[in-house]
């Protein structure tokens, strides 16, 4: 699969908690938590568990970078 996407970051998924709808994935990226939401669908679809290997892919229209006064 290819993508325009140029944020792609190898991670490992560290936990899963299912809500009713969705699912907060909590992964490690080279020692860096991220945390993707996404539906319980999805996760049981990519068949993800603890220990994973997945790529985390981040697409954001606006980044806001902020330093101390």
């Amino acid at each position: 699969m290819k993508l325009s996407a140029r944020n792609q970051i190898p991670a490992t998924v560290t936990a899963i908690t299912a809500g009713e709808a969705t699912a907060n994935v909590e992964l490690n990226a080279g020692g860096v938590r991220l945390v993707a939401s996404i539906t319980i669908e999805a996760a049981n679809e990519l068949k993800l568990n603890p220990g994973s290997q997945v790529t985390a892919i981040i697409k954001a229209s606006d980044v806001i970078v902020a330093v101390a006064d």
